[in-house]
């Protein structure tokens, strides 16, 4: 069936039904909200969101913004983002993917940048945007390598852990000293996380005040975990609940003096049987990558060989690259 999509940039007397329309979507994701996105102070981004209409119905939105090279990249301030929809067919889909690059060309913008969350966040599997995409002559700029482990084994997930994961886990609960549990302690989990990325030579996404501003905003997309040696705080980890289907581990740190107690299996245990109890079906581990090296797509075979120890697989991050003429 023909469709007539037009395109007009958000304003905030968009956001209810923009911020609703993310929440019942196919493959929207928290990224995609703007009241996650209100954490970032005004003036930091050259935001230009865009709605799609067939008609009078909202069919997509894109959260984004112009860079100072006027490109246009989704996600801006944000893990993932390019357009969001409901679980709708191809044809519309591609109607809406013409749209933005007639927008684009309509107000001078030549290149576009779009990094949609990998297939696993889709609630219904569906690639018809990437399709789209690459239908228009879209080329990839670059594929990070996320690993994720997927729940299907229900409260068995822990047989499927290698035997080393299985045996430290069995140790720490076992032994009883070392204790897990969801907190609110953000200034001492980010003490921690910062000792983490200055051994790294960089430093985490969030400052301690971003993160106290995201639990103001998206207090039901958050879940902090930390780890206790008697009533230490030794280890943590930050989960953002992205969608209904994702949680996604965005930090995990740990005091390195100790290190050899484990405290990270106690918190991949605990995420995965915590995500199973609450219904999803995936837990995102995040990106693999060398950051050390010159080439970002550089995989850290070490990261990567510790993630699959809970059974977790690769999964591709890909950014889309939209040359427009």
């Amino acid at each position: 069936m023909p469709y007539n999509i037009t395109v007009h940039p958000y304003t905030f007397e968009d956001r209810p039904e923009w911020d609703a329309f993310v929440e019942r979507s196919n493959n929207g994701t928290m990224f995609h909200l703007h009241r996650f996105l209100d954490y970032h102070p005004g003036g930091k981004w050259n935001w230009h969101h865009l709605m799609f209409r067939d008609g009078n119905r909202l069919v997509g939105v894109l959260p984004g913004g112009i860079n100072k090279e006027g490109a246009y990249w989704s996600p801006t301030g944000a893990s993932y983002g390019s357009i969001c929809t409901q679980d709708i067919s191809f044809e519309l889909t591609l109607a809406i993917v013409d749209a933005f690059i007639a927008y684009c060309k309509s107000i001078g913008v030549r290149n576009a940048y779009l990094i949609p969350a990998p297939l696993i966040y889709t609630h219904n599997y569906s690639q018809h945007h990437e399709y789209a995409m690459l239908y228009r002559k879209a080329s990839f700029e670059l594929h990070y390598i996320s690993h994720a482990i997927e729940l299907k084994h229900g409260a068995d997930f822990e047989k499927h852990f290698d035997a080393t994961a299985r045996k430290s886990v069995h140790k720490i609960l076992r032994e009883g000293n070392i204790t897990i549990r969801e907190s609110d302690d953000y200034a001492t989990f980010h003490e921690i996380l910062l000792e983490n990325k200055a051994r790294h030579g960089v430093s985490p996404t969030h400052t301690l005040l971003d993160l106290l501003k995201l639990r103001e905003l998206v207090p039901d997309k958050m879940r902090l975990n930390m780890v206790y040696l008697g009533e230490e705080p030794i280890a943590g980890s930050l989960l953002f609940l992205a969608n209904p289907k994702v949680v996604l581990c965005f930090y995990n740190m740990l005091r390195y003096e100790y290190e050899h107690v484990r405290p990270i299996y106690l918190v991949m245990h605990e995420t995965c049987r915590w995500a199973v109890e609450n219904g999803y079906g995936w837990v995102d581990i995040g990106v693999s990558q060398d950051t050390t090296v010159p080439d970002p797509m550089t995989p850290s075979i070490g990261l990567i060989n510790f993630k699959e120890r809970f059974d977790a697989r690769g999964i591709l991050r890909s950014t889309y690259h939209l040359s427009i003429e």
